[in-house]
Formats: C-alpha cells, sequence, structure tokens
C-alpha cells in the first residue's frame, strides 16, 4: 500500500482537476449527476475523517483530545466534540479483552461510511435515540436504527425527521418516560455568544421540580411593579401606582425576577469562594471609560458589560472592580512571597488575561488558576504579577507533567511553547480573550511568527 501521504498528495491533484471543471460545457440535466457524484465522495471522505478521530489519542505534552483536534483542524471546541461523539457511535468498537463489537449504530455506520448519509442524517437518528425511553426493548431498538439507516438512503433529513416522529409514536404509543428520561434532557446552554447588542440567548430544558419552584418564584417576584429596573428604586412592595406603571411583558418581568434572585445571592460568604475569591462578578474596566461612561467591561466570565449597566450593578452589591488606565493597560504590580497568589493579584489577573492563555483555549477566568508562567515556585520563583499568568487545569498540567514552557514577554502577555518535535501543537500567545488586540491599529502590528522562538 501507498503511504498515506502518498494518497493524500493524489487526492489533493483530484481536487485540483475538479476545480479547473467548467460547469458551462456540461449538460444542463447531467450537472446534478456531477454534483450528486460530488457529494456522495464527500461525504465518503468525511467518514474516513471520522474513523481518524476515532484511533485519536492523548500523547506526551498534547492537550484533552477535544482540544487538540479543534486547535489542530481550526474548528470550534463545539464541533469538536460532535466529531468525536459521532466518530465513537460509527467506529467499531472493542471489549476490554480485545474482541471486536459493532458501532453503536451499526447499519447507520454501513450507510454512513457508504457516502449514503449526511450529517443531518445522521443529527434526525441519533436524537432520536437520544430521546427514546429506557422501557423500550432491545429488540425493538435494533429493529428501528434498522428501519432509519434504510429510510435514510433514500429520503433527504427533514422527510427522515417525519418518519423518525411516528416510529417513536409507535414505540412509545402511552408517552410514558422515567424520571432518568426526563433527567437525562435537562439543561440549562448559552446558545452561541453575545450578540451585537449585548443580549444573550440561552436554551432551557427544565425538570417538573426545577418549573415548581421557578414558577412559585415568579408567581411573587415576576408580578407587575416587582424588581423593576426601570423604575428609580426598584422594589420588591410596590404600590398601586408603580403596578400601573409597570409596561414590562411578561417574559420581561420574569427575566428581571430571575435576575433579582441571581444577584441576591451573589457575594454571600456561606456559598464560599471560588479560585480564592468569593462567588461573585469580577469586572474589568479602564479609568477612562468609566468617567465618560461609554465602552465596556469585561467580566471573568468573558461577558462585555455597558459601563452603564456596570455602574447599575455595583449599587446593588458587593462586586470586585479591577481599575486599568486605558492608555498602557499596565496592571498594578503586586508582589507575594507565598507560592499562593492573593485575592489582589487573582483580580488582576483576571483583567490583565481575561481567562488562560494558552493559545486557543477559550475557557474564561472564572475557570482557569493562577500559573506561575515565568519560573514556577518549586524551582525559585516568586508569586509575583509580573511573573504570573491564568491557565485552565488542564492547560496547567501540560506545563507541569507535558513538555510545554510558558514565559511572560515584555508586553506582559504569557507566551506558551510547545514540546519539540510537536509542530502540530501551536504555541505563542492567546488573542481568543482580546479580540480588541486583533482590529485595533492592525496597519502598526506586526507580522504573525508562526513559530515560537526560544
Amino acid at each position: 500500500m501507498r503511504s498515506i501521504n502518498a494518497v493524500l498528495d493524489t487526492l489533493d491533484d483530484v481536487v485540483g482537476e475538479l476545480a479547473a471543471i467548467d460547469f458551462d460545457t456540461v449538460a444542463p440535466p447531467q450537472r446534478f449527476a456531477v454534483l450528486e457524484r460530488m457529494e456522495t465522495v464527500q461525504r465518503g471522505l468525511t467518514a474516513v475523517s471520522h474513523a481518524g478521530v476515532a484511533k485519536l489519542e492523548r500523547f506526551e505534552g498534547c492537550p484533552p483530545v477535544g482540544i487538540a483536534l479543534g486547535d489542530v483542524l481550526r474548528i470550534s471546541p463545539r464541533e469538536a466534540k460532535r466529531r468525536m461523539r459521532d466518530a465513537e457511535q460509527l467506529a467499531p468498537r472493542t471489549t476490554l479483552t480485545g474482541e471486536p463489537m459493532p458501532p453503536v449504530l451499526p447499519k447507520t455506520a454501513e450507510a454512513w461510511h457508504d457516502g449514503q448519509l449526511d450529517g443531518e442524517h445522521l443529527r434526525v437518528i441519533q436524537k432520536f435515540f437520544r430521546d427514546l425511553p429506557d422501557h423500550v426493548p432491545p429488540v425493538e431498538v435494533e429493529k428501528a436504527e434498522k428501519s432509519l439507516a434504510e429510510h435514510a438512503v433514500n429520503l433527504r433529513p427533514d422527510q427522515l425527521e417525519k418518519v423518525a416522529f411516528r416510529l417513536a409514536l409507535h414505540l412509545n404509543p402511552d408517552g410514558k418516560f422515567s424520571d432518568e428520561d426526563r433527567a437525562r434532557k435537562r439543561g440549562f446552554v448559552w446558545c452561541g455568544g453575545q450578540q451585537v447588542d449585548g443580549m444573550s440567548v440561552g436554551r432551557l430544558i427544565a425538570d417538573p421540580e426545577l418549573r415548581s419552584e421557578l414558577d412559585a418564584w415568579f408567581a411573587k417576584f415576576a408580578a407587575p411593579g416587582m424588581c423593576n429596573p426601570a423604575d428609580e428604586s426598584p422594589t420588591t412592595t410596590p404600590s398601586e401606582e408603580v403596578v400601573e406603571q409597570d409596561l414590562r411583558s411578561c417574559g420581561q418581568r420574569q427575566h428581571d425576577a430571575l435576575k433579582a434572585l441571581v444577584r441576591g445571592q451573589l457575594g454571600d460568604p456561606k456559598f464560599g469562594q471560588h479560585n480564592g475569591l468569593p462567588v461573585t462578578v469580577i469586572a474589568t474596566a479602564t479609568v477612562q471609560d468609566l468617567h465618560a461612561k461609554t465602552g465596556h467591561a469585561v467580566t471573568a466570565g468573558g461577558t462585555l458589560l455597558p459601563i452603564p449597566d456596570l455602574i447599575r450593578m455595583a449599587t446593588h452589591a458587593y462586586h470586585y472592580l479591577a481599575l486599568f488606565d486605558g492608555l498602557n493597560g499596565r496592571a498594578l504590580w503586586l508582589g507575594r512571597t507565598k507560592r499562593i497568589a492573593s485575592a489582589d493579584q487573582r483580580i488582576i489577573l483576571h483583567a490583565k488575561d481575561r481567562g488562560c492563555t494558552r493559545p486557543g483555549c477559550d475557557a474564561p477566568g472564572y475557570h482557569s488558576v493562577v500559573h506561575h508562567a515565568a519560573q514556577d515556585w518549586k524551582t525559585g520563583g516568586n508569586t509575583d504579577i509580573d511573573d504570573l499568568g491564568l491557565a485552565c487545569d488542564p492547560d496547567n498540567q501540560l506545563v507541569e507533567t507535558g513538555g510545554w514552557n510558558t514565559r511572560i514577554l515584555p508586553n506582559g502577555q504569557t507566551e506558551w511553547i510547545p514540546p519539540p518535535g510537536l509542530p502540530m501543537l501551536k504555541g505563542g500567545v492567546n488573542t481568543y480573550h482580546h479580540p480588541e488586540r486583533m482590529v485595533e491599529n492592525d496597519s502598526d502590528l506586526p507580522a504573525a511568527d508562526p513559530q515560537p522562538r526560544e
């Protein structure tokens, strides 16, 4: 067999030839046939790629597989996790004793590797089994998987979705779901990042207990006149006049009631600490923006807060506010002879780094720990603010045991240097938490150095 690189070289040549095709020379009916064949080939390549994903494993110096896959292919962490999940369900398995086992979705895997299915087909089938209750007998589950795979070869994903819905009703005609079935579906996630106007969209699937608790809370605190941010002095005991002046919708009142619920808990000492700081909002802003009441503050979770909102929040509870000079961005110098960083130093690091400093890592400050970037404490380093940076736990371990090195550059940023001989692992500095660095004064920025220097 030829080497993998030789096969890929041939594939590059073929793709180049296809790109040179003039579709004007192809008869109109034949254009559909050409695109169909190309779609089948593309699906087949995707299946081969998933087979490779299924064989990925960590080695010394490698971040968690999902993170490394996202960095190398330049895909989002969510997409990397999705491909890993797909590969787990479509690739052959082995038992603990080494005996071969079929894939989790065997018939779907056959059609997938034949290039007959699109990613949308797979999403429909996965959702069907994710929503299927546990009491359905295994033999019926096996028949259902075979049936859906066979239909998927001939149907569009939207058509397959209707078949899956009918099949779900057939297997569970009484609509019975156990506590475990419901528990699998519960969750809350943000649907992407913030919108341009600063608003965020989330998706909540609540179990009956949370629904009942929210209903009770909303009955009181989402009533007209309650917790209204439009009032000069929001209250929980509104007068009739305040109630009549409340023009908010039901959804807006429930939003404001949730905000009041969370705000009332932040900073409470009984909740202890998180990474050495009270459980509260940590926001950073420049003195210039505060004086002008314009611009944005950045929280340790990566949320952009308009300065007027930040000032209003400060009137409700105790929050940490780290102030930086907007001209040079230099942090207050804080030194410490002990290994553990002080609370003040942690606040400054939230402001300086905003999150994990390894290139490509999107872990925010709330999910990062203090990292001795210049010289570790155990080898003689000091816990001085000039020598510290933020790193999430997995990336901190890359330095501890994985052969990575870090250092503080003259501009205060943390540079990560991967182990020698691993060019696929990207070093350098992390700009993910500082997008303003990529758009401000673009003409003045030096050319990117693809390889970190010792």
